[in-house]
């Protein structure tokens, strides 16, 4: 596999107070450039804390974890770095040595200690060998325990469509790879 077909996690430095910001803009020019395939998931670290104010009712207020940085999912490509790096807010990559040089990716188990805490996955490649019309059971997430008729299938992002039926009615459901597992009842 090529430096530019892996998939791996990166930090960027930002302007303080400005995180979410870069996240929708990195989000908006990634869609509007036509990258969808080199720039995945983008994310600004918070914690939720519970704080008991005087009159004894609760107000849960969120915390930056990492103030002035944000975690990008992408393929590291010429086109999918100049885009990431020259969205306004955004002030360099973390692990970049300057002059253009393409940064170091974040190690599988940090980001793994560092999704946990938010109570996200990191989406490691699944193996399931389905196609459209197959039939699903869908393990983890609302949608838990319910089977599914796969309609759609997007290899890149590791995500699938499948009809289920819920209150009566078929809906759809997008669910990533490891979140199901073939039915074979079928």
């Amino acid at each position: 596999m090529s430096y530019e077909d892996s998939k791996e996690w990166y930090v960027l430095h930002t302007y303080s107070g400005y995180e979410n910001k870069v996240k929708s803009n990195i989000e908006q020019r990634a869609q509007s450039m036509g990258m969808e395939d080199n720039i995945f998931r983008v994310i600004v670290p918070e914690e939720t804390e519970v704080e008991v104010r005087e009159d004894g009712k609760d107000k849960e207020i969120v915390h930056k974890t990492f103030p002035g940085y944000v975690l990008i999912e992408m393929k590291m490509s010429d086109q999918a770095w100049y885009i990431v790096r020259n969205t306004p807010g955004v002030t360099g990559f973390v692990g970049s040595h300057g002059a253009g040089s393409k940064p170091s990716p974040l190690l599988p188990e940090e980001i793994e200690i560092i999704l946990n805490r938010m109570g996200e996955t990191a989406r490691v490649a699944s193996n399931i060998e389905v196609n459209v019309g197959d039939f699903v059971i869908i393990t983890d997430g609302a949608f838990d325990g319910m089977t599914g008729k796969v309609t759609e299938i997007d290899h890149e992002k590791q995500r699938l469509k499948a009809v289920i039926e819920m209150f009566g009615r078929e809906t759809i459901a997008e669910v990533d790879f490891n979140q199901v597992k073939e039915d074979d009842s079928y």
